[in-house]
């Protein structure tokens, strides 16, 4: 296989209209492609720049939300979803740009977790200051379906030295006790 990038990723949303002011106007994400579905839905999808695509389906009628479950109840307390359901979408932005863009989306009635997160390799994962180790710089919101969004600013190309860990499971959980 040949992978050259991402394509888009589809979700659901509650009501396409409300979906696609807020991607639009909001995220300034253009809709750049509109499908009607032979059962009645909608599949629409949003520029997300890098040549990939936001795609979001609607149905008349659908399962309800399931927070804790198929997305995040509440970050940063509660941060995890089941195996199998999408966690979020992060969206690269500039640096630069970050505090610009969290104050426009406050300013258009989204919250915001409260800081700007700088990620880093620290054992809480995140630091209140900018340093040298702060690999990412992130600002947290959820669209109006509940879907939890970051907007994520690199600060540093990943390298051979950002590997230091092995994958677990449950297999090795069972292993460790």
């Amino acid at each position: 296989m040949q992978i050259t990038g991402f394509n888009h990723l589809a979700l659901v949303c509650r009501d396409m209209a409300e979906t696609v002011d807020f991607y639009t106007r909001i995220l300034g994400m253009p809709l750049v492609k509109t499908v009607a579905l032979p059962d009645g839905g909608q599949h629409f999808f949003f520029d997300c720049g890098g040549a990939g695509t936001l795609a979001f389906f609607w149905w008349p009628e659908v399962p309800p939300p399931a927070p804790g479950i198929a997305s995040v109840a509440h970050f940063p307390m509660d941060p995890k979803t089941a195996v199998g359901s999408m966690n979020h979408v992060a969206f690269s932005v500039p640096e630069e740009k970050l505090d610009e863009y969290r104050t426009a989306l406050e300013a258009a009635g989204v919250p915001t977790f409260p800081v700007v997160l700088n990620h880093d390799d620290s054992r809480q994962g995140f630091s209140p200051d900018m340093h040298d180790k702060v690999f990412v710089r992130s600002v947290y919101f959820t669209d109006p379906n509940g879907i939890m969004m970051e907007l994520a600013a690199s600060t540093k190309a990943f390298g051979p030295d950002d590997i230091r860990h092995e994958a677990r499971g449950p297999a090795t959980l069972i292993e460790r006790n």
